[in-house]
């Protein structure tokens, strides 16, 4: 089955993995109308935490982010796997409303590849280096971080532009666990706590 390797100790996470191949690797389940979340989580392994994190991030910044609803759905599925991995579980649950939501084949294939880009980039960009800041304990920061930003997506779906920040944050710390890659995580949570800071210095 695509995408189900030998999995690393940490997380789950294939050795040979890239944000590509990952896309790739959900292109290969559209032969029908649409496909199920199940069928993308089972496709990947659900003990894959970083991919299954880095998807509906992508997702959220993609056009799929303009369908109602579509935000606040990819928010919470961040947000339940953001808390298992904070919680460190072994193997990925996901309520079964959730597993059998599905999503339009056409849809998918177009935020496949409005990703297709970006994840060449990133699978350049990154490497592994500083690894402990994205192994336990220090893995828990981004962890948390991922968990606020699809919690809080729900609520900021009418207000333009946040969610996909949110899930842009989301998927770059979703990447550097992917790549083993610590210091990519670190100028990852600097740029989203600025962020963060600047925001509430406006709102004060």
């Amino acid at each position: 089955m695509p995408g189900v390797r030998e999995a690393n100790v940490k997380d789950g996470t294939p050795p040979d993995a890239s944000v590509e191949q990952i896309l790739n690797d959900v292109r290969s389940l559209i032969n029908g109308g649409s496909v199920s979340v199940d069928e993308i989580v089972t496709n990947l392994g659900g003990a894959s935490f970083a991919p299954l994190l880095f998807l509906p991030a992508a997702a959220v910044v993609s056009p799929l982010s303009g369908v109602p609803g579509f935000s606040s759905l990819c928010g919470l599925m961040i947000a339940v796997v953001a808390a298992q991995m904070v919680a460190a579980r072994g193997h990925l649950w996901l309520p079964g409303w959730l597993r059998r939501r599905r999503i339009p084949s056409d849809r998918l294939r177009k935020a496949l590849g409005f990703a297709h880009r970006p994840a060449r980039f990133l699978d350049r960009v990154t490497r592994r280096r500083l690894a402990a800041l994205v192994e336990p304990p220090f893995s828990a920061l981004p962890s948390v971080v991922c968990l606020l930003c699809g919690l809080a997506m729900p609520f900021l779906e009418l207000v333009p532009f946040t969610s996909s920040i949110l899930g842009f944050a989301v998927a770059v710390l979703a990447v550097s666990a992917l790549a083993r890659d610590g210091l990519f995580a670190l100028l990852a949570l600097i740029v989203i706590g600025s962020a963060a800071a600047t925001g509430l210095s406006l709102v004060a």
